[in-house]
């Protein structure tokens, strides 16, 4: 379905701000191939808000990731406080000159959004600009907090629900949790590359694992007995969340529910795929081939019309 077709079910109609959200779509749409694609199995309706979501989590992410592109950790400051500056004057005058900006207020607006969720997801990419390591899982899940389980949170009411939205919340902000844990797995060595391990070190240290052999193993391309205990231990702190998580399906709204099963089941794999590779993460990347994305995606695609 075109954009078009999709601002216009949503009721966007304003030329300025269909091209803000059709900014976020692109930026969904190359950053975000498992959520892009399971946003197709919502209706048309939808899928703007959710782009808008995305696209500035999606922006924010990349201004503190993007470590290698010639920017000093000054200009990266500097950049993330100008969008938390815009942000934070958007909130308050209801609109703003940047087109990503502008679709996520406007977003907030139609879903009435906890503004809340947004100054902690700014405030867990803001560490990511100085904290390297986290020295217990209690400190990564403060990360944790604003930089996932608050994306569940936020995507939430335009998913809507079948229950109380109160009751539904919990699961919503675990499988943002979950997501996550699953990201800092498949790419640990990318991260480390970064300068940064999302891994507690306490749990690697019970294991004899530091960041200096981790470094070892990415340098080398060599496995490690030490390094697979550890990541396997930290694969089933993620299972036990996505298990926390599954009841949340269920308690969304009937049309939202093959989009989130989808994503669910691509992201669950990839943990599978982590496992099938005997834990080596750090001379390699495990992904989910597109072949089994458009399988996943068909079968919800059919369930959901039958």
């Amino acid at each position: 379905m075109s954009v078009e077709r999709e601002l216009d079910a949503a009721g966007i109609v304003d030329p300025v701000l269909c091209n803000a959200y059709r900014r976020c779509r692109e930026l969904n749409a190359v950053h975000g191939r498992t959520y892009y694609l399971a946003t197709k199995l919502l209706r048309p309706a939808q899928r703007p808000a959710v782009h808008a979501l995305y696209g500035f989590a999606r922006w924010v992410d990349d201004i503190v990731d993007e470590v290698h592109d010639g920017r000093t950790p000054e200009q990266r400051a500097a950049e993330l406080s100008e969008v938390e500056r815009r942000l934070r004057a958007g909130l308050v005058d209801g609109t703003s000159d940047d087109p990503v900006i502008m679709a996520l207020l406007d977003t907030i607006r139609r879903y009435g959004i906890d503004e809340g969720h947004f100054r902690d997801f700014m405030a867990s990419m803001r560490m990511d600009l100085t904290v390297t390591d986290y020295a217990t899982y209690g400190d990564l899940a403060r990360y944790v907090h604003g930089s996932a389980a608050v994306i569940g949170l936020q995507v939430l009411p335009v998913l809507g629900t079948s229950v109380p939205r109160a009751e539904a919340e919990p699961a919503a902000a675990a499988l943002g949790i979950a997501f996550q844990l699953t990201n800092f797995l498949r790419d640990v060595g990318e991260d480390l590359d970064r300068g940064r391990v999302y891994l507690p070190a306490d749990e690697l240290a019970a294991h004899g694992v530091d960041r200096a052999l981790l470094r070892w193993s990415r340098d080398t391309g060599r496995a490690d007995a030490r390094i697979r205990r550890a990541l396997a231990d930290q694969v089933a702190r993620a299972r036990a969340v996505y298990a926390q998580a599954a009841p949340g399906v269920g308690m969304l709204a009937p049309r939202s529910r093959p989009c989130v099963a989808t994503a669910y089941r691509l992201y669950g794999r990839i943990l599978d795929l982590i496992e099938e590779a005997d834990y080596d993460v750090l001379s390699r990347r495990v992904v989910v081939s597109t072949g089994r994305r458009l399988v996943v995606f068909a079968r919800a695609a059919l369930a959901r019309s039958a």
